[in-house]
Formats: C-alpha cells, structure tokens, sequence
C-alpha cells in the first residue's frame, strides 16, 4: 500500500481528522489529501466527510490493499477479482526476483493440486499463493507445506470450524458416521508447494493454499466442505490476515513447525495407505519427521514416506 494513503489510515483511526490537519501532518498539499482519501474509498475504505474533517468508518471490501492494512506480517498482496491460477501468477512473479508477494484472488478459473488434478476455485473462497525465498536447503522445503496447513488449520479454528490435518496437505473437518460419511473427514483446504532450485539451496519456493470459505458446499465436490457450511460466513479480510500472521511466525521459526503439525494432525494414529511411485505403503502412520515425512509402521517395518496420497483406514 502507498505510504501516504497507509499514514492516512492510521491518522484517522484515532478519530476524525480535517484536510488541513492531515496535509500538516504528513507534509503534503490538501488537494493531494484529497485524491489519497478518494483512491482509499475506490480501494475500498468506508471514509465519511463530516464538518470536523474526514472519518474511518471501517473496510467494506476484500482486495490488496485492505487486506495490507492492519497485517502483521511483512507481505505486499497482489489482487485480482479472478486468475486462472494464483500458483501459475505466483510462479511468473518469483522468475521476476519477487520476495514475500501473496497473490491472492476472489476466483480461479483454473486452480490445479497435486499431480496437476484440477481444484474447484469459485467465487467466495480463499486462494493465496505466496512467493518466498528461504534460505534453507531444497530438504527442508517441506516445512512451508507443514507451516500452510497448521496456518490454515489455526485460522479455520478461529472462525469456528473443528480444523485438523490429514498428512500431507489437506485441512480437513473430522467426518461423522452417522451421517454416512466413510472417509472420516471433510476437505476444507488444500496445499500446493512448488520450488526452484539447485542441490544446496531454493532459489525460490511458491507455497499456494486454497480455502473453501464463503461458498455453498453443494458447488463443491463430493466430499469437501467450507467454512460456510461448518460455521457460518467469515469476514475473508481478516482470515487471510490471521493466516499470513501464522504463516509468517511459523516460517521464521521452523523449529516450531513440527511440533504445531502435530498438535493439529488427524493421521498420526491413523491407519492410512499412501500410493507412491515405487508402490503404496499400508500400516500406522506414528509420527512425522523434521522434514515432514511421514513415518508409517508396517507389519514389518518402519518406512519414511516423504510425498504420496494418503487416504485414512479403518481400523483392521
């Protein structure tokens, strides 16, 4: 967000504040205030003109800079009404040197996961793809996939729903039986985490999360849900803000990753399958490891699964 129009923000909270106050306090002519406060109301900003000066009324909209002003976090968003894919966008604007630019959209009219499997992206969800450059080596990439979901997961607690994590990607809500559900969760979010590299380090990583916030779950697949049909409707403003703020306080201590994952995951304990290139993995899933791989004890062995569809069993 301009500096000037941010300043402006912040001298209005404190109460109403007249044309020529404001133009003394930061330095600049009226007619500039002016044109500031009506590029914050084109943005999105409810600002009233009264006979004490202009007043804060609040944020009416969802975009770039509403969702900037207020986050405790260091990212510049990017806003557009509809993409065909935040990842694809972010991807274009890391091969440019961007740092910490979330990319974020009301619609995707060609939102992909894992395996390039297409994902229902319409409007009222969430979609974010953040453009980051860690300096940490391509093994531990993993972690920002781990760090999304518990971000997720904790935002989706805040707004009322009962989030949890199935390994590796996926924020679910726990299923019930009484109501036929067989899988025993329901998909809430998903995760996609793409990099470029080389052995010793990530020249960049693109960490794209997509939530089903405000959005009818019958639009959804089979098998989804949103933080509509679990809780009710979520000012999508402030849950991106509170998702980036976790996001951001996790990736800058990833030591306290995994230990967060834990608290929040649904597969530990689990018995699950997992399908892998080099054929699937069936038995307890008992913890996951400092880099994120999922350790799965078999009938005759411990094995360390570090990427593959997991799907929970029942119990044998």
């Amino acid at each position: 967000m301009n500096e000037t129009r941010r300043a402006i923000l912040e001298e209005l909270s404190a109460g109403p504040v007249s044309g020529p106050e404001l133009a003394d306090a930061l330095g600049v002519s009226r007619a500039a205030i002016w044109k500031h406060v009506e590029e914050l109301r084109e943005a999105g900003f409810e600002i009233e003109s009264e006979p004490t000066g202009y007043r804060f009324e609040g944020v009416a909209a969802y975009d770039g800079p509403t969702v900037e002003f207020g986050l405790e976090a260091p990212f510049e968003v990017e806003y557009h009404d509809a993409v065909g894919s935040t990842n694809d966008r972010a991807r274009e604007l890391a091969t440019e040197g961007a740092e910490d630019v979330v990319v974020l959209a009301d619609e995707q009219t060609g939102g992909r996961g894992r395996l390039e499997r297409e994902w229902a992206a319409p409007s009222g969800g969430v979609w974010a793809s953040a453009v980051l450059r860690p300096g940490i080596a391509p093994l531990r990439a993993p972690l920002f996939t781990l760090a999304a979901a518990v971000a997720t997961a904790r935002a989706a607690r805040e707004a009322g729903v009962d989030a949890g994590i199935k390994w590796p990607n996926d924020v679910v809500v726990p299923g019930d039986e009484d109501d036929g559900d067989d899988t025993g969760y329901r998909k809430l979010a998903g995760i996609l985490t793409e990099m470029e590299g080389e052995t010793d380090r990530i020249e960049w990583l693109v960490v794209g999360i997509g939530v089903n916030a405000n959005i009818d779950a019958d639009d959804l697949p089979a098998g989804a849900t949103s933080i509509r049909d679990e809780a009710g409707d979520v000012d999508r403003r402030r849950f991106v803000q509170r998702l980036l703020e976790e996001f951001d306080a996790l990736r800058t201590d990833l030591d306290s990753i995994v230990p967060a994952w834990r608290d929040l995951a649904l597969t530990i304990g689990q018995r699950v399958r997992v399908d892998r290139p080099s054929g699937e993995v069936v038995g307890e899933a008992v913890d996951v490891t400092d880099t994120g791989a999922l350790v799965v004890e078999t009938d005759d062995r411990r094995e360390m699964v570090t990427a593959g569809d997991c799907e929970h069993l029942r119990p044998v």
